[in-house]
Protein backbone atom coordinates (compact mmCIF):
# COMPACT_ATOMS: atom_id res chain seq x y z
CA UNK A 1 0.00 0.00 0.00
CA UNK A 2 2.54 2.00 0.64
CA UNK A 3 4.45 1.71 -2.63
CA UNK A 4 0.72 2.08 -4.17
CA UNK A 5 0.35 5.55 -2.78
CA UNK A 6 3.80 6.46 -3.17
CA UNK A 7 3.47 5.44 -7.23
CA UNK A 8 -0.12 7.35 -7.78
CA UNK A 9 1.74 10.71 -6.19
CA UNK A 10 4.45 9.89 -8.60
CA UNK A 11 2.31 9.66 -11.28
CA UNK A 12 0.69 13.43 -10.59
CA UNK A 13 -3.11 12.22 -10.42
CA UNK A 14 -4.29 15.81 -11.76
CA UNK A 15 -2.57 15.18 -15.01
CA UNK A 16 -3.52 11.46 -15.04
CA UNK A 17 -7.45 12.43 -14.95
CA UNK A 18 -6.71 14.90 -17.56
CA UNK A 19 -5.00 12.51 -20.05
CA UNK A 20 -8.14 10.17 -19.25
CA UNK A 21 -10.54 12.48 -20.10
CA UNK A 22 -9.01 14.46 -23.04
CA UNK A 23 -8.69 10.75 -24.81
CA UNK A 24 -11.78 9.89 -23.48
CA UNK A 25 -13.32 13.08 -24.79
CA UNK A 26 -12.08 13.23 -28.39
CA UNK A 27 -12.66 9.43 -28.77
CA UNK A 28 -16.72 10.73 -27.90
CA UNK A 29 -16.03 14.23 -29.96
CA UNK A 30 -15.31 11.43 -33.37
CA UNK A 31 -17.49 9.00 -32.78
CA UNK A 32 -20.27 11.96 -32.34
CA UNK A 33 -18.84 13.16 -35.82
CA UNK A 34 -19.15 9.92 -37.81
CA UNK A 35 -22.42 9.64 -36.21
CA UNK A 36 -21.55 6.21 -34.15
CA UNK A 37 -22.96 4.56 -30.93
CA UNK A 38 -20.20 4.49 -28.24
CA UNK A 39 -18.53 1.57 -28.00
CA UNK A 40 -14.99 1.30 -26.22
CA UNK A 41 -13.06 -0.73 -28.55
CA UNK A 42 -9.44 -2.60 -28.33
CA UNK A 43 -8.50 0.95 -29.77
CA UNK A 44 -9.59 3.43 -27.32
CA UNK A 45 -8.60 1.28 -24.72
CA UNK A 46 -4.46 0.92 -25.99
CA UNK A 47 -4.54 4.64 -26.82
CA UNK A 48 -5.46 5.36 -22.72
CA UNK A 49 -2.65 2.82 -22.37
CA UNK A 50 -0.22 4.84 -24.17
CA UNK A 51 -1.10 8.18 -23.63
CA UNK A 52 -0.95 7.07 -19.72
CA UNK A 53 2.25 5.87 -20.12
CA UNK A 54 3.81 8.80 -21.61
CA UNK A 55 2.35 10.96 -18.98
CA UNK A 56 3.83 8.58 -16.44
CA UNK A 57 7.07 8.89 -18.28
CA UNK A 58 7.07 12.47 -18.56
CA UNK A 59 6.29 13.59 -15.32
CA UNK A 60 8.40 11.28 -13.56
CA UNK A 61 11.30 12.27 -15.37
CA UNK A 62 10.53 16.03 -14.14
CA UNK A 63 10.73 14.71 -10.37
CA UNK A 64 14.10 13.06 -11.14
CA UNK A 65 15.50 15.74 -12.58
CA UNK A 66 14.09 18.21 -10.10
CA UNK A 67 14.77 16.64 -6.61
CA UNK A 68 16.45 19.65 -4.86
CA UNK A 69 14.17 21.64 -6.47
CA UNK A 70 11.20 19.64 -5.11
CA UNK A 71 12.30 19.34 -1.48
CA UNK A 72 12.15 23.28 -1.25
CA UNK A 73 8.85 23.47 -3.46
CA UNK A 74 6.93 19.87 -3.48
CA UNK A 75 8.67 18.05 -0.46
CA UNK A 76 5.38 15.40 -0.40
CA UNK A 77 6.50 14.20 -3.82
CA UNK A 78 7.58 10.49 -3.41
CA UNK A 79 11.77 11.29 -4.72
CA UNK A 80 11.74 14.16 -2.56
CA UNK A 81 10.39 12.74 0.82
CA UNK A 82 12.32 9.34 0.40
CA UNK A 83 9.03 7.76 0.06
CA UNK A 84 10.57 6.00 -3.52
CA UNK A 85 14.52 5.86 -4.14
CA UNK A 86 16.00 7.23 -7.42
CA UNK A 87 16.53 3.96 -8.42
CA UNK A 88 12.62 2.87 -8.28
CA UNK A 89 11.89 6.46 -9.84
CA UNK A 90 13.96 5.54 -12.48
CA UNK A 91 12.79 2.44 -12.88
CA UNK A 92 8.71 3.24 -13.08
CA UNK A 93 9.90 5.63 -15.98
CA UNK A 94 11.86 3.29 -17.88
CA UNK A 95 8.92 1.05 -17.91
CA UNK A 96 6.49 3.94 -18.46
CA UNK A 97 8.60 4.86 -21.55
CA UNK A 98 8.83 1.52 -23.09
CA UNK A 99 5.22 0.96 -22.46
CA UNK A 100 4.44 4.50 -23.85
CA UNK A 101 6.42 3.67 -27.27
CA UNK A 102 4.66 0.01 -27.55
CA UNK A 103 1.10 1.19 -27.43
CA UNK A 104 2.24 4.02 -29.81
CA UNK A 105 3.60 1.58 -32.42
CA UNK A 106 0.44 -0.70 -32.09
CA UNK A 107 -1.67 2.09 -32.52
CA UNK A 108 -1.15 3.50 -35.76
CA UNK A 109 0.48 6.72 -37.22
CA UNK A 110 -1.28 9.15 -35.15
CA UNK A 111 -0.88 7.88 -32.28
CA UNK A 112 2.41 7.31 -32.64
CA UNK A 113 2.46 11.15 -33.72
CA UNK A 114 0.74 11.84 -30.66
CA UNK A 115 2.87 10.32 -28.49
CA UNK A 116 6.31 10.24 -29.75
CA UNK A 117 5.90 14.73 -29.92
CA UNK A 118 4.66 14.37 -26.39
CA UNK A 119 7.87 12.09 -25.12
CA UNK A 120 9.82 14.35 -27.49
CA UNK A 121 9.17 17.77 -25.93
CA UNK A 122 8.52 15.77 -22.39
CA UNK A 123 12.38 14.93 -22.25
CA UNK A 124 13.42 18.52 -23.45
CA UNK A 125 11.40 20.10 -20.54
CA UNK A 126 13.42 18.45 -17.96
CA UNK A 127 16.53 16.65 -19.38
CA UNK A 128 19.52 18.03 -19.04
CA UNK A 129 21.28 20.37 -21.10
CA UNK A 130 18.47 21.33 -22.82
CA UNK A 131 15.90 21.39 -19.55
CA UNK A 132 13.44 23.82 -21.66
CA UNK A 133 12.01 24.21 -18.08
CA UNK A 134 14.04 26.95 -17.60
CA UNK A 135 13.42 29.55 -19.78
CA UNK A 136 9.63 30.58 -19.40
CA UNK A 137 8.91 30.93 -23.10
CA UNK A 138 10.06 27.23 -24.07
CA UNK A 139 8.58 25.89 -20.86
CA UNK A 140 4.73 27.16 -21.84
CA UNK A 141 5.57 25.92 -25.23
CA UNK A 142 6.11 22.28 -24.07
CA UNK A 143 2.78 22.20 -22.26
CA UNK A 144 0.32 24.52 -24.51
CA UNK A 145 1.94 22.50 -27.34
CA UNK A 146 0.88 19.01 -26.28
CA UNK A 147 -2.15 19.83 -24.36
CA UNK A 148 -3.00 22.45 -26.42
CA UNK A 149 -2.67 21.14 -29.80
CA UNK A 150 -1.14 17.46 -30.47
CA UNK A 151 -3.69 15.99 -28.38
CA UNK A 152 -6.55 17.65 -29.38
CA UNK A 153 -5.58 17.36 -33.60
CA UNK A 154 -3.98 13.81 -33.51
CA UNK A 155 -5.96 11.99 -31.33
CA UNK A 156 -9.48 13.36 -32.67
CA UNK A 157 -7.45 12.02 -36.41
CA UNK A 158 -6.60 8.99 -34.27
CA UNK A 159 -9.92 8.03 -33.54
CA UNK A 160 -11.27 8.68 -37.13
CA UNK A 161 -11.19 5.75 -39.66
CA UNK A 162 -8.01 5.07 -41.65
CA UNK A 163 -9.92 4.96 -45.23
CA UNK A 164 -11.49 8.92 -44.04
CA UNK A 165 -9.31 11.51 -46.00
CA UNK A 166 -8.11 13.32 -42.97
CA UNK A 167 -9.49 16.61 -42.25
CA UNK A 168 -10.54 18.79 -38.62
CA UNK A 169 -13.61 20.13 -38.56
CA UNK A 170 -14.50 23.56 -36.92
CA UNK A 171 -15.60 23.01 -34.19
CA UNK A 172 -12.92 20.69 -33.42
CA UNK A 173 -10.35 23.86 -34.17
CA UNK A 174 -12.79 25.68 -31.66
CA UNK A 175 -11.93 22.65 -29.28
CA UNK A 176 -8.37 23.76 -30.19
CA UNK A 177 -7.76 27.08 -29.54
CA UNK A 178 -9.72 26.85 -25.82
CA UNK A 179 -7.91 24.08 -24.90
CA UNK A 180 -4.62 26.18 -26.36
CA UNK A 181 -6.01 29.13 -24.39
CA UNK A 182 -6.66 27.27 -20.88
CA UNK A 183 -2.93 25.28 -21.42
CA UNK A 184 -1.08 28.55 -21.51
CA UNK A 185 -2.89 29.37 -18.11
CA UNK A 186 -2.01 26.30 -16.49
CA UNK A 187 1.99 26.88 -17.49
CA UNK A 188 1.48 30.03 -16.06
CA UNK A 189 0.22 28.94 -12.82
CA UNK A 190 2.00 26.29 -12.39
CA UNK A 191 4.90 27.99 -11.78
CA UNK A 192 3.31 30.95 -9.13
CA UNK A 193 3.68 28.19 -6.13
CA UNK A 194 7.35 27.09 -6.57
CA UNK A 195 8.55 30.58 -7.22
CA UNK A 196 10.72 30.52 -4.38
CA UNK A 197 12.69 27.35 -5.44
CA UNK A 198 13.10 28.40 -8.64
CA UNK A 199 14.47 31.57 -7.87
CA UNK A 200 17.04 29.92 -5.88
CA UNK A 201 17.88 27.07 -8.37
CA UNK A 202 17.99 29.94 -10.97
CA UNK A 203 14.52 29.11 -13.03
CA UNK A 204 13.76 31.55 -15.08
CA UNK A 205 10.26 31.50 -15.01
CA UNK A 206 7.65 33.61 -15.89
CA UNK A 207 6.82 34.17 -12.56
CA UNK A 208 9.94 34.95 -11.09
CA UNK A 209 10.87 37.27 -13.50
CA UNK A 210 7.52 39.32 -13.37
CA UNK A 211 5.88 38.09 -9.84
CA UNK A 212 3.54 36.31 -8.78
CA UNK A 213 0.16 39.07 -8.57
CA UNK A 214 1.06 40.27 -12.34
CA UNK A 215 1.09 36.32 -13.61
CA UNK A 216 -1.88 35.82 -11.82
CA UNK A 217 -3.69 38.83 -13.78
CA UNK A 218 -2.88 37.87 -16.86
CA UNK A 219 -3.55 34.39 -16.84
CA UNK A 220 -7.33 34.99 -15.40
CA UNK A 221 -7.48 37.58 -18.59
CA UNK A 222 -6.67 34.61 -20.80
CA UNK A 223 -8.75 32.57 -18.98
CA UNK A 224 -11.85 34.37 -19.07
CA UNK A 225 -11.46 35.36 -23.21
CA UNK A 226 -11.10 31.82 -23.25
CA UNK A 227 -14.38 31.41 -22.29
CA UNK A 228 -15.90 34.13 -23.66
CA UNK A 229 -14.54 33.50 -26.90
CA UNK A 230 -16.61 30.01 -26.78
CA UNK A 231 -19.66 31.84 -25.67
CA UNK A 232 -19.31 33.92 -28.53
CA UNK A 233 -18.79 31.14 -31.22
CA UNK A 234 -22.06 29.35 -29.66
CA UNK A 235 -23.93 32.65 -30.01
CA UNK A 236 -22.66 32.67 -33.90
CA UNK A 237 -23.60 28.74 -34.16
CA UNK A 238 -21.11 25.90 -34.53
CA UNK A 239 -22.19 23.16 -36.47
CA UNK A 240 -22.21 20.15 -35.61
CA UNK A 241 -22.30 20.56 -32.00
CA UNK A 242 -25.13 21.77 -29.51
CA UNK A 243 -24.69 25.26 -29.18
CA UNK A 244 -27.15 25.60 -26.36
CA UNK A 245 -24.87 23.36 -23.90
CA UNK A 246 -21.51 25.02 -25.19
CA UNK A 247 -22.75 28.29 -25.05
CA UNK A 248 -24.53 27.91 -21.32
CA UNK A 249 -21.58 25.36 -20.32
CA UNK A 250 -18.92 28.38 -21.34
CA UNK A 251 -20.65 31.03 -19.47
CA UNK A 252 -21.77 29.84 -16.07
CA UNK A 253 -18.19 29.28 -15.61
CA UNK A 254 -17.20 33.15 -16.13
CA UNK A 255 -19.36 33.88 -13.15
CA UNK A 256 -17.22 30.90 -10.94
CA UNK A 257 -13.72 32.34 -12.06
CA UNK A 258 -14.90 36.06 -10.94
CA UNK A 259 -15.92 34.22 -6.98
CA UNK A 260 -13.32 32.55 -7.08
CA UNK A 261 -10.52 35.08 -7.99
CA UNK A 262 -11.31 37.58 -5.62
CA UNK A 263 -10.44 35.00 -2.42
CA UNK A 264 -7.03 34.32 -4.10
CA UNK A 265 -3.64 35.83 -2.29
CA UNK A 266 -1.02 34.95 -5.05
CA UNK A 267 1.87 35.59 -2.49
CA UNK A 268 0.24 32.33 -0.76
CA UNK A 269 1.65 29.36 -1.84
CA UNK A 270 -1.11 27.36 0.10
CA UNK A 271 -3.56 29.75 -1.69
CA UNK A 272 -2.59 30.10 -5.24
CA UNK A 273 -2.31 26.24 -5.31
CA UNK A 274 -5.82 25.53 -4.80
CA UNK A 275 -6.47 27.91 -7.64
CA UNK A 276 -4.90 25.84 -9.90
CA UNK A 277 -6.24 22.57 -8.90
CA UNK A 278 -9.07 24.73 -9.54
CA UNK A 279 -8.19 25.29 -13.02
CA UNK A 280 -7.34 21.37 -13.59
CA UNK A 281 -10.84 21.20 -12.76
CA UNK A 282 -12.20 23.45 -15.49
CA UNK A 283 -10.04 21.48 -17.64
CA UNK A 284 -11.41 18.55 -16.68
CA UNK A 285 -14.94 19.75 -17.27
CA UNK A 286 -14.26 21.13 -21.06
CA UNK A 287 -13.43 17.10 -22.08
CA UNK A 288 -17.06 16.60 -20.32
CA UNK A 289 -19.21 19.83 -21.70
CA UNK A 290 -17.82 19.85 -25.16
CA UNK A 291 -18.29 16.08 -26.25
CA UNK A 292 -21.68 16.45 -24.17
CA UNK A 293 -22.20 19.35 -26.85
CA UNK A 294 -21.38 17.28 -30.08
CA UNK A 295 -22.84 14.23 -29.15
CA UNK A 296 -26.38 16.07 -28.44
CA UNK A 297 -25.76 18.19 -31.60
CA UNK A 298 -26.43 18.91 -34.50
CA UNK A 299 -25.78 17.29 -38.06
CA UNK A 300 -21.88 18.12 -38.92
Amino acid sequence: MNFLRAFVAFSRPHTIIGTSLSVLGLFVVARAFQDLPLSFNGHFWLTLFACLSANIFIVGLNQLTDVEIDRINKPDLPLASGAFSIATGRLVVGLALLGAIFGALSGGFYLSLTVGISLMLGTLYSLPPIRLKRFHFWAALCIFTIRGLVVNLFLFLNFMPADIPARIPGHVWALVAFMFGLSIVIAWFKDIPDHAGDRQFKIRTLTVILGPNRVFGFGNLLLISCYLGMVVLSLKGLAGINNWILGIGHALPILLIFWRMRRVEPQKPSSITRYYLFVWMLFFFEYLLFPAACYWGNPA
